[in-house]
């Protein structure tokens, strides 16, 4: 396997087997699709997938999804069976989307193997992969973890690098969302994007549910003229495609444990009147 995080099917259909590999259904929806992931995934996964439910595995609070703490999530990833020396493979139901944000939470809390299925579900239904119904409950594990702490920010280290251009904040969001003359699916939020942000859609690295590859990435962050010498915050709505711009950073050699993500993103900042908000016509 190379260094860059991603696996084919035609190396998952060879090591699923294996005790070694565990793989991971991480599907996850926007609350407008109005989807049920998890029942999803009771009616069809990779045979021996466990579900790992975003929602769930966070910290109870008014933001969605927050990361939770370290005893939390080695209590509730202990469950899945899951232990940090293994090789984990993640994937969600709409090729790459939230499948980011599950890579990146298991790696910042400290595992030390973890890939993405190249593709996702659809790429394994179109190959011909099996699949299989209901829901695998594996042996629980003892887990031990802890948060490399740097890899995440919060709102007020946002607003200090914004206001001083201590780092690079690049917004996965869409354009008009950015801009502001979209509103936010959200209710109650604010429109703009955090002052010195650059936009970076999250599906300008895709092409039909695949990252590209290097050499377009680097070509797409080399458009943004980012300062070499700053660390780089990925932001979007609730933090979830924020790990797909950190996952293309990974790719081009910015690691994880130099890039970081704003897990309150656009819902923190967008809802609270405190923070300073810019509008591409203001």
């Amino acid at each position: 396997m190379s260094s860059r995080p991603l696996v084919s099917v035609e190396w998952l259909e060879s090591n699923l087997t294996s005790t070694d590999v565990h793989v991971v259904d991480a599907s996850w929806h926007l609350p407008t699709e109005n989807r049920d992931a998890y029942a999803e995934y009771q009616q069809r996964h990779i045979p021996g997938a466990v579900f790992f439910d975003i929602d769930a595995i966070s910290t109870p609070c008014d933001l969605p999804h927050m990361l939770p703490d370290a005893e939390t999530f080695a209590c509730r990833v202990g469950k899945l069976g899951l232990q940090s020396h293994q090789t984990v493979i993640v994937y969600d139901s709409k090729g790459l989307f939230s499948a980011a944000r599950v890579w990146w939470t298991l790696s910042v809390f400290g595992f030390a193997d973890v890939r993405i299925l190249d593709g996702g579900l659809p790429a394994w239904q179109q190959a011909g992969g099996k699949l299989e119904s209901g829901v695998v409950k594996p042996a629980p594990v003892e887990l031990s973890a802890s948060l490399a702490e740097h890899c995440v920010v919060n709102a007020q280290q946002v607003l200090a690098a914004s206001e001083s251009s201590s780092a690079e904040i690049l917004d996965a969001r869409s354009q008009a969302r950015f801009d502001g003359s979209a509103p936010e699916p959200r209710h109650g939020l604010r429109s703009g994007h955090i002052p010195a942000s650059k936009c970076l859609p999250y599906t300008d690295l895709l092409n039909e549910g695949r990252l590209k590859s290097d050499d377009e990435l680097r070509a797409i962050f080399s458009d943004l003229d980012l300062d070499p010498d700053k660390p780089v915050y990925t932001t979007c709505g609730s933090g979830v495609t924020a790990a797909i711009l950190s996952l293309g950073l990974h790719c081009i050699g910015i690691d994880i444990n130099t890039s970081a993500i704003y897990d309150g993103s656009w819902t923190e900042w967008g809802g609270r009147q405190d923070l300073p908000v810019t509008q591409r016509n203001s």
